[in-house]
């Protein structure tokens, strides 16, 4: 073949894996001196995180960590958790970074499923992760991270991480992977029933996504990006080599607050952020002693469960851009954005709010898309009404589920990824999601989408938030079960949610009953559907 010759072959000259250990070397070597992490009293250059950086994989070599090895995680939103993800794949090891909010029983699975060498934990966490070191059975290295802002804690460690830090060279020597198909990141599933699976990130769908980001949300060079999404979710979205990448400045949140989020964007000029919903209302919901005023402009990015209309509009008001973004965890977190066209512009704002609820399109580094049948693999009608299931294909897909192949051989069907999510596809070509496949509501032989209710009982002024799922019925089999957080110091009725909900869906949509009280939610703002079922069987 004419170009195929030993003149045109791949070289080190022409050819590099494509990973996120290339983006530290150059923001070093071209941005020292600019800002990298702000932490309460902690400021730090780029110059500085970079030193910590190769400090950190270094002292984890001199400990025996190397490629292949899983270095476990858990911690809050702080500068540890992003070094780790920088310093990690120096190493060619695989970073594990974990919700702090899992039971002792669950992260001890996790440990000893994904065969972790090192846990580095916040002593916030002290407790709850020796009894995980105990139920893994696994000989672990642990290293306590003594984080200045948090509450403190015991250490159960053979060291802290700032002497672990001295422990290494500020000029270790790092290396690109041999194949920039090698293990990046380790992250579970927050499943709600069995135990979590193994979701295995690439070093190439980690630089992909890295610069999806970029592209997909039109960013500038260095940004101020504040730390709501958690870092360990989804390796937060891949935006920790991100931010990097653009030499821009991590602002760090243990916990987010409506005060510290307004405190942020008034004292550090916070331009971007990322959070699920919840994150929304808590910031267009924040009473005015919490609230400062700030002049920059603030983009938002939002996924889980699909955000209200009324909550876009309510954030867009205050002159906060909303890009609503979908994905899982086994695509490295969003790769579907609902891509804003000029001619919404021109549209009131009501219904650009509608149209920036829908999931949208793939990311522009995402190969494609879809809404399938599930049956016959055929493309849906683009008629906004069929639906199917979303599927995904491209270089921000996972590797697959670790030690669990027959799971992703089902999961990697016809050439896609099946992601369980129920939606319709548009004449546009967007995508919107209608629901799980196992959060359909089948009523009579009728399915119902528990989003279409919730997004109807959203409306109404009362409701902060809400769920809804199935509940028995002897007639119809199953009927649609509202569970409501109203605003505080709302006193709307049960009654008065009905009649809201009967102006706007189908008889056999509408729900029969309504519950009020705290809705439980996940650290990453989605609402336990599973535990609302469990009250049900309860009530």
């Amino acid at each position: 073949m004419l170009f195929d010759g030993p003149e045109l072959a791949k070289t080190a000259a022409n050819h590099t894996p494509l990973s996120p250990v290339s983006i530290l070397k150059r923001v070093e070597r071209v941005h020292p001196n600019l800002p990298a992490q702000v932490h309460g009293s902690i400021r730090r250059n780029w110059g500085e995180v970079a030193a910590r950086c190769k400090r950190l994989a270094s002292a984890l070599a001199k400990r025996g960590v190397s490629k292949g090895d899983t270095v476990a995680l858990i911690a809050p939103n702080i500068p540890e958790a992003l070094e780790c993800a920088l310093a990690v794949p120096m190493l060619g090891a695989v970073l594990n970074a974990n919700n702090m909010r899992l039971d002792a029983s669950t992260l001890g699975y996790i440990l000893e499923h994904g065969e972790a060498s090192v846990l580095l934990v916040d002593t916030e966490f002290s407790a709850v992760a020796a009894e995980a070191v105990r139920l893994s059975g696994r000989e672990l290295l642990v290293i306590d991270i003594e984080d200045t802002e948090g509450p403190g804690g015991a250490c159960i460690g053979a060291l802290t991480y700032e002497a672990l830090l001295a422990e290494g060279s500020e000029d270790f020597a790092y290396a690109l992977p041999d194949d920039e198909w090698d293990a990046l990141a380790l992250n579970y599933t927050s499943g709600t029933t069995g135990h979590p699976k193994g979701v295995v990130y690439s070093h190439r769908g980690a630089w992909t996504n890295s610069v999806n980001n970029v592209v997909t949300w039109e960013m500038p060079h260095h940004p101020t990006y504040l730390w709501t999404l958690p870092l360990f979710h989804c390796n937060g979205w891949c935006f920790p080599w991100t931010i990097t990448l653009l030499a821009g400045t991590h602002v760090f949140m243990r916990g987010p607050t409506a005060k510290g989020i307004y405190a942020a964007f008034a004292e550090h000029g916070v331009t971007h952020l990322c959070g699920a919903p919840i994150i929304m209302s808590m910031i267009a919901s924040a009473p005015n002693d919490e609230r400062q005023p700030f002049d920059q402009k603030v983009r938002m990015m939002t996924a889980a469960a699909p955000p209200p209309a009324p909550v876009i509009e309510a954030m867009e008001q205050m002159g906060i851009a909303i890009t609503h973004v979908y994905g899982l965890t086994e695509v490295y977190g969003p790769a579907v954005v609902c891509a804003e066209k000029p001619e919404w512009a021109a549209l009131p704002l009501d219904e650009q709010s509608k149209l920036k609820a829908r999931q949208g399109v793939a990311y522009e580094l995402e190969e494609d898309v879809l809404v399938l049948d599930p049956e016959t693999s055929l493309p849906v009608p683009l008629d906004g009404e069929t639906q199917g299931e979303v599927v995904f294909r491209g270089n921000i897909v996972m590797k697959g589920y670790l030690k669990r192949p027959e799971e992703t051989d089902a999961a990697f069907r016809d050439g896609w990824f099946w992601s369980g999510d129920l939606a319709v596809q548009h004449p546009d070509g967007y995508i919107e999601i209608r629901d799980r496949a196992k959060d359909i509501i089948i009523s009579g032989g009728e399915n119902i989408s528990s989003i279409e209710v919730e997004n109807a009982l959203h409306t109404h002024p009362a409701v902060d938030f809400v769920a809804v799922v199935a509940m028995a019925d002897e007639k119809w089999g199953e009927t649609p079960c509202a569970f409501v957080e109203l605003v505080e110091g709302s006193t709307a009725t049960e009654q008065e949610l009905l009649d809201h909900a009967r102006a706007l869906l189908a008889g056999f949509k509408r729900p029969k009953k309504v519950v009020f009280g705290p809705l439980p939610k996940t650290t990453t703002g989605k609402i336990r559907k599973n535990e609302l079922r469990d009250r049900l069987r309860n009530i």
